[in-house]
This record gives structure tokens, C-alpha cells and sequence, in this order.
């Protein structure tokens, strides 16, 4: 493997300029001519020397020029589909015709192209530029560019991440001139793994084009070929290393000029320009500067984004000056045992991944504006920072982020296991040192890029030795930020280099085999490790499909995924519900992201979190895992306030034991306090009250006043309150705040009665199996409460956990859990004695995690249970946790929960729904509307679901696959 020398770091700096900034720029936007080249025949027929047939406009892609073929099952996806089985489901065969196609995957593009494509344009040289240097600033192409002039070839390049440049000096004129640019998309270019977020279809897309700034600029022969800023805090200065170039053939002479000037800040600061002599030789030099700061220079973080404009004058004796602007911060972040720390001050990192969703272009946003529209909804939702996920993004985003105050890790433009490996010896492993020296000099004096990886999850056998060989390669020529050899999860090998790493071992919720409490953390999981550890994509919880979005795609990409579960959720007769399916599961979405996060929060030592995510990510099988669209616009079920309670520099704690609770016992909550703000907080009184779910005061009180240090946690002290006042089942809610500021959090917890009253002998039948005397009941007019558990047989297979799916079922290939919540109505008098909202929260966890599930598949069309489970999209089967139904004369109420009343001494919530239960069936208001032939009970617990995932698994004809390269 080639690595970088001392030489050739120099070389590339020199070689990948930032833009001309005092240059003249002929702007190339607007039409050009165009041709697709799917059989790659254009370079052997000279199409350079001809005129071009079609036309398009640029900046932009071909899609959203109408170019490419139309989508169809034949289509070659550079993403891999990892499960298209349940697609082939014969009641599904709809969506698979031309006239109808509709994909589930991911986002559906108009058009689709993977190939050569020739962009070709008549430029006029002025005769002003006649003597100058010439350059062709292709802002972002993807991602394998050749170019002509007239009928010279000028070279190419492949970059996925910075702007593709070439000298043009010796070749333009003053004139007309024809400029032929070859764009090759085509993964065989280079091969960074088919779904990288760089090139996936499952995410920005595997678009052919040129965006951004495209132009060709003219300056003069001697010039600064890059300008590059290192804050030195200590030393209140900035170093700065000029990258000089001489395309003359002899030795110049002049001076140099550094001035700079704060903004985006309050306070102005204007630095004392220096200047000094240098000699630049033909070709490249370098002139290295230390610039004083003074005392009064300001720090950069995300508190106070101070920002500050450095002007290079370069002023050769003889010939023209040049001049370059660029933007740094003074800011320094360091690994420092087990913390990441920015200008010495501890950070807790409260990251989200961007992984390139782009839903209206495709390409990502290349304007300022977009992307401070994006970080400011971040930064209202609480976070301050951002990993892109195997892909780096413009320079747009990191001048939005430096404005804003956010800590970017952008990545190598590689996932590199699906396809390809790293360290051995394939082209990646030079491409990764290549585009992240790219990067280093397109972007290295963005104050906001604070943390770089080489990519995610990598395959490959010498992976850890590659790895640690990145690391210090970057330690040792870039002080300017930190850096890890990969994002991965648990099972990747462990990097000792990495200044800091990012693992999925701290994450998740244990509430598949515990009571759930707000006691946990994942201080076992960090311990062990000796640096900054930051969680790896914590989260993945989904939510069901929003189908309002739909109407939102007015660009290239249309939600044909969504149209598809919308049309068989009503195919299943259950379109009437899809709001409330999204609202209910909405709120248990949220609640197990804040109870994750904060768990993170809790956590001693660890250095921060990257969600997956606050947005949904539209690919990999459809992952709604988002409180936001991939817009990031709201889905109206949480605002930002909402989600900040438990997500900003400053957040309260509570520790309960439990959530649920009798009334013969003592409420306790170990309370504590969050803190990472700018600094310390001086004598700080916080209050906490427990109030009713109508806002009635139960109890209140304070915590002493406290000194609240900065970058750590605060205890403070415990709530206690004995319940024996709370006579009747009742949700309460503890909330714990800062008076007189923002910074408040709260949590729901039942109580019940120890004791429930004695309900009087009745008629009901209470069973567990729908046995002889049940029926005879019922066909006599009685009443039977039927507890079902572990009966169920027509949906056994599909599995119930508390918690939502993870990810999607699609992309892994149905694993369990299937349901993502439930809907309720808590208005129904079979829940009276039982409160409850139209959603899951925590009282329920005992009562349905991991209960059967009953399959209405052959319930009457509208019948809606009293507690209906939210099935995965997917497959939409009309489920139900607890019914009730006329059967002939009788009445009949069932739970595929277990209620038993023999195993409810531990069980208060489920013991309080069973009483319930009961009493709704013994009262008069027990008249079920919706008759129920009594087969069609018998056969939920005799007769397998005729829909179900296992029969339609075993694959299906060759030439109805999606295919892929």
C-alpha cells in the first residue's frame, strides 16, 4: 500500500487549491449539450470533436434534467437490496408492474443512469485573461471526471468530495472554445462499496452530474495555491502555511500580507496585520507565518462561534498580486484521557448522523442557506453535532456550521465492507488517504471540522493495522482536529491508536428482559477503554409511515415506498387509522429515544452519542426512525421544546427504581444535573413538584442550593414522597427544573392500590381457554372474560416486544419485534379503572412485552379492537392485544396479554387492567356492537394466519428480482 509522503502531503496541499478567491470567474452555469453513454463508446468515437445532441442544464443531474430510463424491476441499483423476498408476496404482484412499479427499498427516482455521460459547452475566453492563469472549477462532480478542450485532453480525475480543478492555462486563447466534460458514475470507477452514503441508492442517490460552483477562473502565474490556518491557543496565535505556486520559469520575489478581523460575534476584534518577504521559486514553495492573536482573540465553540476572516496578500515585485480569504476559529479539541475537550472545557457530544438525505435533488444542498436550515433545526432540538456517515459534505456545510457553533465528522467516502475491504491492497486503500487529504485541504480551516474517520464499519483482514496506520499518518500532519480509524459496532476489532472511538456498545434499552427504570448507563460497557468513547448510531426506534409526507416530494425522488404501505394499509382495510397508528407510535418512539438518551446522559466518562437519528433515512428497506421526515420537518407528535427537555447542554435527572408503583410504598427518585454549558453555574436551586395527569399539585419542594460545575454530572439529592394518599389507580408526574429558565425535565409513573376493592360474584365467566362452557355461555346470552395468553395461534408468528422495530423488519429480514406500539381508545369503559392515553408508555410494559398478538384476518371489515397492536408496514395485518365481540347472544371479552390473576402478585398494572377488565364486564355498559361468528374466534386460537412473512420467503423467479451490479 502507497502512503503519503512528506513530499507528496506537500504536493497535494499544493494541487488541491480552494477556489481563486481574487481571481476573475467566468460563470459556467446554465445550458449545456449533453449526451448519454451507456455502451461507453464515446472516447474511441471522438465525441469531444463533435457537437453534442441533447441539452441540459448545470448546475444540476441528469435526472433533474428527465435523462436516464424510466425505473422498472430490470433497473441495475448500484445499492444492495438485502431482502426483496416479502416483495414477491402474489398480493404485492400490483406493484411490480410497468404501469404501476412501485419499489419499497427506498426513494423511487424519475429516471435512473449509471454510466458515462458527456457534458459539453461553447465558452468565450475575454481577451482580457490572454497571459493568465486559467482554471476549471468543477465545485462537486460524481465522481469520475475527464476533460477536453476543443479536441485536447486535458486529464482526469475521481474525487467524491472535493471540487475537481484543472489548469487550462496552456490550452485556452481569448476566443471561442468548445469544453467537454466526461462524467463517470459507474462504481468500477472506484469501488467504495455499493452503499456507502457517497454513491448508495438508499440514500442521496448514485446521481451523474455537476453541482455547485462551476466556473472557469483566470488569475495571475504566480498565486496562492492554498492558504492553510492552525490556532495555536497557548501562544495566542494562528500559524499559517502558504502553499505558493510559480508557473513562470524563473525565481520571483515580493511580500506577503496577513490581516485578520473577528465576526460573527459581538465583539469586534481587529488583528495587527504583519508582513514579510518571500522568494518563490518555479513551481511549488512554502511560506510558513505565525500571526499574533493577541490576548483579546476570541474561541470558537459552539457557545460563542467566533469566526474570523484571514485575508493572504501576496505581492510579487514584478507581475500581479493575489490575494485569498479564508475562514477560520480560534479552537483547539484534544482527547484528554476518556473526555473530548474544546478549548479545554469538557464537550459531551449530542451528535445525529446526516447520511445524505436529500429527498428533492438527490445530490446534497451545495448553498448556505440550506444547510443553516438544517443545523438550526438541529441545534433547536438540542444537539451540536454531526456525523455524515460515509460521505463529506460541501463546503457550504461546514461555513453553515461554523456560524452555528457544530462539531462535524465528516467521513471517507466509504462503507467498506458490502463490496470492498480495507487494507488489502485494493485501490480503496489509497483513495481513503487521497480523499481525506482532499478534504484536509478543502476544508481543513472550517473551525466546525473538528473529528475525521476513515469511513464505516470496514471489512477486511488487516483492517486494524490499516486503521491505526491512518491514524497516526493524520496525527502526526494535522493538528487541527482528532481522529478514529472507522465508526463501527461491537464486533469490530478494536483500534488501541484512535484518539477517540465510536461503538455501539453503549446503547439500547434493556427492556426485553427488565422492568424498565431510569437507573441504568452504560458505564460497563466504556470502562474498559481508555479514550473518548462515543456511541455508534444509538437509537434506530421507528415510527409508522407518515403518508402526509408523500405529498412533499416534488423533486426528482417520489415516495413510491410510502404510496405502497398506504395502499396496503387500506387494502387491509385500515386507512382510516393511519394517523392515529403514526401519533401512537410516535409517542412510544419518543420515549424510548429519551430514555436512551438520556441513559448516555447518565453515564460517567462517556464522551457523547450519534443518533440514528432525528430524521428518517428513506433507504435500507424504508427506516422511519426519525421524529423529523427526511425534510427535517416535524410530524407533528413532538415539537424541538419537547425533545430539548432531555436533549441540550443542560438537562435534569432523575434515577427511579421503577415506573410503577402501589400505594403502600414510598416514591423515590435520585435526582442530578447535567451540565456542559459554557461555564460553571453559581448557587443553583432546582425544584421538583409531582403533579396529576390533569396538572392538579400532589407535592413539591426544592433541592439546597448548589455550585453546578461544567462538563460533569451534579448530584443533588432524592425525592421521596410516600403514596399513601393515592387512593385510586393514578399517572402522576415528577418534573424537576431550573425556575426561571428553559431547563426543566420530567417523568410519568403510576401508582395503584395496593388493595383493590371487592368486586361482587356476577355472571362472567372468566377462562382461559375458549373451552365447552365458554361457548355454551355465550350461546346462551352470557358473558365470558376469556385471558387468552398463550393460546393465540392465527399470529403467533408475529412478535410483540414493548419496544418499537428496530431499524426495519425489511432489512433484517423480519427479525423481531414486528409491532411498533399500540393504538387505544382511553375513553372506553373497559379501560376506566385503568389510565391510560391512545398510546403505549411504561405502565405497559408488564402487561405487553412479549404477549401474543391476535390476527383479525377474518374479523368483519372495520372491526377495531379496544388495544390494537401496530403492525410492522410492511405487511399491515389487522392485529388486536385485547377485543371484544357480540357471539350469538353472548358477550365476549378477550386478552392475548396474560391477566391471570394467579400471576399478578408482582404485577400491579396488569393486576389493576384485569380488575378492570372484569368490572367493565360485570356493568351494563358491557354491549359489544360488532357481531363475530363464533368460528371465526376459534380460529385465533386453532387456525394459522394465511399471511404471514415464512410463506413468502423461499425466493422467487430469477426474472422478477431487482438487480444490481
Amino acid at each position: 500500500m502507497r502512503l503519503l509522503t512528506k513530499l507528496s502531503f506537500f504536493l497535494w496541499f499544493s494541487f488541491l487549491a480552494g477556489p481563486l478567491w481574487a481571481a476573475d470567474a467566468l460563470p459556467l452555469a446554465g445550458e449545456w449539450r449533453c449526451r448519454l453513454d451507456p455502451q461507453d463508446t464515446g472516447i474511441t468515437a471522438h465525441w469531444f470533436a463533435t457537437t453534442l445532441p441533447q441539452t441540459v442544464r448545470l448546475p444540476g443531474s441528469l435526472a433533474e434534467n428527465g435523462l436516464g430510463d424510466p425505473v422498472s424491476l430490470q433497473t441495475k441499483w448500484t445499492a444492495t437490496i438485502y431482502d426483496s423476498s416479502w416483495f414477491y408476496n402474489p398480493r404485492l404482484a400490483k406493484y411490480r408492474q410497468p404501469d404501476n412499479f412501485k419499489i419499497p427499498f427506498w426513494l423511487t427516482p424519475n429516471t435512473y443512469y449509471v454510466g458515462p455521460a458527456w457534458y459539453q459547452k461553447t465558452i468565450e475566453v475575454p481577451a482580457a485573461w490572454r497571459g493568465r492563469r486559467l482554471l476549471l472549477y468543477l465545485e462537486r462532480a460524481h465522481y469520475a471526471t475527464r476533460v477536453w478542450v476543443d479536441n485536447a485532453e486535458v486529464g482526469q480525475q475521481v474525487s467524491l468530495l472535493a471540487p475537481h480543478q484543472y489548469e487550462l492555462t496552456g490550452l485556452l486563447s481569448p476566443g471561442s472554445h468548445t469544453l467537454t466534460v466526461r462524467v463517470d458514475n459507474r462504481l468500477e470507477t472506484l469501488n467504495v462499496g455499493p452503499d456507502s452514503h457517497s454513491v448508495s441508492d438508499h440514500i442521496q442517490g448514485n446521481w451523474n452530474g455537476l453541482i455547485g460552483r462551476l466556473e472557469l477562473q483566470a488569475g495571475p502565474p504566480v498565486f496562492l495555491q492554498s492558504v492553510q490556518v492552525y490556532p495555536d491557543l497557548a501562544h495566542h496565535a494562528a500559524r499559517v502555511k502558504l502553499f505558493v505556486k510559480n508557473t513562470t520559469a524563473k525565481s520571483l520575489t515580493g511580500t506577503v500580507q496577513l490581516a485578520a478581523q473577528a465576526y460573527n460575534t459581538t465583539t469586534a476584534h481587529q488583528v495587527t496585520p504583519i508582513q514579510a518577504d518571500f522568494v518563490a521559486k518555479p513551481g511549488e514553495s512554502l511560506v510558513e507565518l505565525t500571526l499574533p492573536m493577541g490576548e483579546a482573540a476570541q474561541l470558537w465553540d459552539e457557545f460563542h462561534p467566533a469566526l474570523y476572516r484571514l485575508t493572504a496578500t501576496l505581492r510579487p515585485r514584478k507581475g500581479a498580486a493575489d490575494e485569498q480569504q479564508v475562514s477560520f476559529g480560534m479552537r483547539e479539541i484534544k482527547a484528554v484521557g476518556n473526555r473530548l475537550v474544546v478549548n479545554g472545557r469538557p464537550v459531551f457530544l449530542r451528535g445525529d448522523l446526516h447520511n445524505g438525505e436529500f429527498p428533492l435533488t438527490g445530490y446534497p444542498a451545495m448553498d448556505v442557506p440550506a444547510w443553516t436550515r438544517v443545523l438550526t433545526v438541529l441545534k433547536n432540538y438540542g444537539f451540536n453535532h454531526i456525523r455524515f456517515h460515509s460521505w463529506c459534505p460541501p463546503e457550504a456545510a461546514f461555513t453553515a456550521a461554523d456560524q452555528l457553533g457544530f462539531y462535524l465528522q465528516p467521513e471517507g467516502p466509504s462503507w467498506p465492507n458490502h463490496g470492498t475491504s480495507l487494507g488489502d491492497g485494493r485501490p480503496i486503500d489509497q483513495f481513503i488517504y487521497d480523499e481525506t487529504t482532499r478534504m484536509a485541504a478543502a476544508y481543513g480551516n472550517h473551525a466546525s471540522y473538528c473529528m475525521l474517520s476513515a469511513g464505516n464499519e470496514p471489512a477486511g483482514r488487516n483492517q486494524a493495522k490499516y486503521l491505526a496506520d491512518f491514524v497516526k499518518f493524520w496525527q502526526t500532519r494535522d493538528s487541527r482536529r482528532v481522529y478514529t480509524g472507522a465508526s463501527v459496532a461491537m464486533s469490530w476489532p478494536l483500534v488501541p491508536e484512535n484518539e477517540y472511538m465510536i461503538k455501539s456498545g453503549a446503547r439500547g434499552l434493556p427492556w426485553a428482559k427488565e422492568r424498565p427504570n431510569s437507573t441504568f448507563d452504560y458505564r460497563a460497557a466504556i470502562e474498559k477503554f481508555p479514550m473518548p468513547y462515543v456511541t455508534h448510531e444509538m437509537g434506530q426506534w421507528c415510527v409508522f409511515p407518515d403518508f402526509k409526507e408523500i405529498d412533499q416530494y416534488t423533486g426528482v425522488y417520489k415516495a413510491r415506498n410510502l404510496e405502497l404501505f398506504r395502499e396496503d394499509l387500506a387494502d387491509h382495510g385500515m386507512a382510516d387509522q393511519a394517523e392515529a397508528f403514526l401519533q401512537a407510535s410516535g409517542k412510544l418512539q419518543l420515549l424510548c429515544y429519551k430514555n436512551e438518551i438520556e441513559a448516555t446522559l447518565r453515564t460517567p466518562g462517556l464522551a457523547g452519542f450519534q443518533l440514528l437519528g432525528l430524521q428518517d433515512f428513506p433507504g435500507q428497506g424504508t427506516a422511519l426512525v426519525g421524529v423529523l421526515n427526511p425534510f427535517f420537518r416535524e410530524k407533528d407528535y413532538v415539537t424541538a421544546a419537547q425533545y430539548r427537555r432531555f436533549c441540550q447542554p443542560t438537562v435534569p435527572l432523575a434515577r427511579l427504581p421503577k415506573f410503577v408503583f402501589t400505594n403502600d410504598e414510598t416514591f423515590e427518585a435520585a435526582a442530578e444535573l447535567y451540565h456542559y454549558g459554557p461555564q460553571a453555574l453559581p448557587q443553583t436551586t432546582l425544584t421538583w413538584t409531582v403533579k396529576t395527569a390533569n396538572g392538579s399539585l400532589v407535592a413539591q419542594g426544592q433541592f439546597a442550593p448548589t455550585a453546578i460545575p461544567t462538563g460533569t454530572n451534579t448530584l443533588l439529592s432524592t425525592v421521596r414522597l410516600p403514596l399513601a394518599s393515592i387512593t385510586k389507580a393514578t399517572q402522576l408526574t415528577l418534573e424537576i427544573a431550573v425556575p426561571g429558565s428553559a431547563i426543566a425535565n420530567d417523568w410519568n409513573f403510576w401508582v395503584y392500590p395496593a388493595q383493590l376493592p371487592t368486586l361482587p360474584k356476577s355472571e362472567v365467566y372468566y377462562c382461559t381457554r375458549l373451552d365447552a362452557k365458554a361457548q355454551q355461555v355465550l350461546a346462551k346470552g352470557g358473558r365470558v372474560l376469556l385471558n387468552a395468553a398463550g393460546q393465540v395461534v392465527k399470529g403467533k408468528e408475529v412478535a410483540m416486544s414493548f419496544t418499537p422495530v428496530f431499524w426495519n423488519t425489511s432489512w433484517f429480514k423480519m427479525r423481531p419485534p414486528h409491532v411498533t406500539g399500540f393504538v387505544a381508545d382511553p375513553t372506553h369503559p373497559a379501560l376506566a379503572d385503568f389510565p391510560t392515553e391512545a398510546h403505549s408508555d411504561l405502565q405497559w410494559w408488564e402487561i405487553v412485552n412479549q404477549a401474543q398478538v391476535m390476527h383479525l384476518e377474518d374479523f368483519p371489515a372495520g372491526f377495531r379492537p379496544i388495544v390494537q397492536p401496530i403492525d410492522t408496514w410492511f405487511l399491515n395485518r389487522r392485529l388486536a392485544l385485547i377485543l371484544e365481540a357480540r357471539v350469538g347472544p353472548g358477550r365476549l371479552l378477550v386478552s392475548s396479554a396474560n391477566l391471570a390473576p394467579a400471576d399478578n402478585a408482582q404485577r400491579p398494572a396488569a393486576r389493576q387492567l384485569y380488575y378492570s377488565l372484569l368490572r367493565y364486564a360485570q356493568s351494563a355498559r358491557f354491549n359489544p356492537v360488532t357481531a363475530v361468528d363464533l368460528s371465526v374466534v376459534k380460529d385465533l386460537f386453532e387456525t394459522p394466519s394465511r399471511e404471514q412473512f415464512s410463506t413468502f420467503t423461499k425466493g422467487s423467479p430469477d426474472e422478477l428480482k431487482p438487480q444490481r451490479k
